[in-house]
């Protein structure tokens, strides 16, 4: 589908998939009752999409900030994928509001968290990635904007940040490393309440399942009895 080089967080992520139509990320929102599964092949397009949005459109640059203010969604993760690809120096979360970012992608609900930034882009977080309506002038639809662009993606430079300014080797290997403390190995389905919404989180609990070779299950908005249900529907082989 793509070649892949280890120049960047996401090439390693989907280097390490054998199979590329098998299940990479389950996203469970108890709050709305959403259950949506991506293939690597799935979710590697949206974030090929992303990635070449973000060159091609925004002109993005090696090192270029990404702020990305999003809770855990698979539309997050295609985001974050997306701009480690590119190259970008991704910082998650609002808190980062001095950083002079390339680009924020945010939700509705906390687009008045960001009212000085140069481009902003919403992401619906609606299962089929329908668009949103009657947005702001000067406001981009995640969807919409990315849809468009090529589902393929090559890396073409190395990437000089990955999270937060540090460099993608160190966050490849804090990754992996954080997997092999979980007990992760290659093929392990993982089904996670965790966090993702910070650096730490997105390397620890999204990464490293799948820079193992793993998948995960996230569940959003649940009790532990859901996790656990969920875990047993899904055949997950680890609870975290």
């Amino acid at each position: 589908m793509r070649e892949l080089t280890p120049n960047t967080v996401t090439d390693a992520v989907f280097g390490a998939v054998a199979d590329h139509s098998r299940p990479m990320l389950t996203y469970y929102d108890d709050a709305t009752g959403e259950r949506t599964e991506l293939s690597a092949a799935t979710l590697g397009n949206w974030a090929a999409k992303t990635g070449n949005y973000l060159l091609d459109q925004i002109g993005l640059a090696t090192g270029d900030v990404v702020v990305v203010d999003l809770p855990e969604h698979w539309q997050t993760a295609g985001i974050l994928l997306g701009a480690l690809w590119a190259g970008a120096d991704v910082h998650c979360g609002g808190g980062d509001s001095d950083l002079d970012a390339a680009i924020v992608f945010t939700s509705l609900a906390r687009l008045d968290d960001h009212p000085d930034a140069d481009e902003v882009v919403v992401a619906s977080l609606d299962p089929f990635a329908l668009p949103l309506r009657d947005l702001p002038p000067g406001v981009g639809d995640y969807g919409s904007a990315v849809r468009v662009h090529g589902d393929q993606f090559v890396s073409r430079s190395p990437a000089a940040a990955a999270l937060h300014g540090t460099p993608t080797a160190e966050v490849i290997a804090a990754a992996r490393a954080a997997a092999e403390a979980d007990g992760i190995s290659p093929g392990t389905r993982v089904a996670s309440a965790r966090p993702w919404h910070t650096a730490d989180g997105v390397r620890d609990h999204l990464l490293a399942p799948l820079v193992a070779g793993g998948s995960l299950v996230h569940v959003a908005a649940g009790t532990p009895e859901r996790l656990a249900a969920v875990a047993e529907v899904e055949k997950a082989a680890l609870v975290l």
